[in-house]
């Protein structure tokens, strides 16, 4: 008999056929009463998938007693239980890698869309403003400064795209990082004060909830620019809309937001931020190299009893 799998979240329609091939698989995401499913046959289940977005808590783990590994898509873990995992010797999969040069690519999108308001002056055109004056000068990307939180695989990528614009770096983390040459710095406050351009890469979770707070933006200053593709629970939202109103801080560059898909519509009527609709890894390569791992994380565990990418 195949291995039960309880599918929490749609996947590529390619993915989907090769799940249903290998495995019995139950579209959790079409169940209209999703805890008394679980009570009735939570137990049926030694393997699951899930989203990053939609993560999976310990309640719905204590109602899977029989699970033996998770294959997430996505590279985002806040929204997983872990430390339960760990615990029951669960198998977590995840989609590291695979999506580094996307997020990249669309945080230097951000931070010259931001610099250089891009999208501001397009609406600007299109407002039929032009034939009434030039559009307001902006600001110079290449020889700034960038400062980014959390150099770890995306955090470096971006670190790399910045030598194309000439631009000095430093980072902040817990710790150094081995084999790094970027300078680091202990003090976020230091950093956001030393930066023309405040890059959020790191991880989501408790332990980053609000590390950009409002003494941060207030270190930024005037002259600086946020860019956040991490997540939205990194930055003091509230904060953040105070200082892009009050103009405390020149920009911001925003793929992410604490309580998505609702985004501050304080934040709409401003042209000095650029919002997205968390995209960064959203080209149809990076998608389905995701998916491709998802599936491979799962075929692996029932060959070898290892996932190939653990988060655990």
């Amino acid at each position: 008999m195949k291995p039960r799998l309880l599918q929490h979240g749609r996947l590529p329609e390619k993915t989907e056929a090769q799940l249903a091939e290998q495995f019995d698989v139950h579209p959790f995401w079409a169940e209209t009463d999703p805890a008394g499913y679980l009570a009735k046959h939570g137990g049926e289940f030694v393997a699951m998938t899930t989203r990053a977005a939609i993560g999976v808590d310990a309640a719905m783990l204590a109602a899977l007693p029989n699970l033996r590994v998770i294959s997430s898509f996505g590279v985002g873990t806040d929204k997983l239980d872990l430390e339960t995992a760990r615990a029951r010797g669960i198998a977590v999969g995840y989609t590291p890698d695979v999506l580094n040069d996307c997020v990249a690519d669309t945080a230097f999108a951000l931070l010259m869309d931001a610099a250089r308001q891009v999208s501001a002056a397009d609406r600007f055109v299109r407002r039929g403003e032009w034939p009434k004056g030039p559009y307001p000068l902006t600001t110079r990307v290449s020889g700034k400064r960038l400062g980014i939180v959390g150099m770890g695989r995306i955090g470096r990528v971006i670190a790399r795209r910045s030598i194309g614009f000439d631009m000095e770096v430093r980072y902040f983390g817990r710790k150094p990082q081995d084999g790094v040459d970027y300078g680091f710095e202990p003090s976020l406050e230091a950093l956001a004060s030393w930066a023309d351009f405040l890059m959020v890469a790191t991880s989501g979770g408790p332990s980053t909830r609000h590390l950009i707070s409002a003494s941060v933006l207030e270190a930024l200053g005037p002259q600086g620019y946020l860019i956040n593709i991490a997540r939205g629970t990194v930055v003091d939202e509230a904060a953040l809309v105070s200082a892009l109103t009050d103009k405390r801080i020149a920009g911001a560059g925003l793929d992410v937001f604490e309580r998505e898909p609702h985004v501050p519509e304080a934040l709409f009527a401003l042209d000095n931020v650029v919002l997205l609709p968390h995209v960064a890894s959203g080209t149809h390569e990076t998608r389905a190299a995701m998916a491709d791992l998802v599936f491979d994380n799962l075929q692996s565990f029932f060959a070898t009893g290892s996932v190939l990418k653990s988060a655990v």
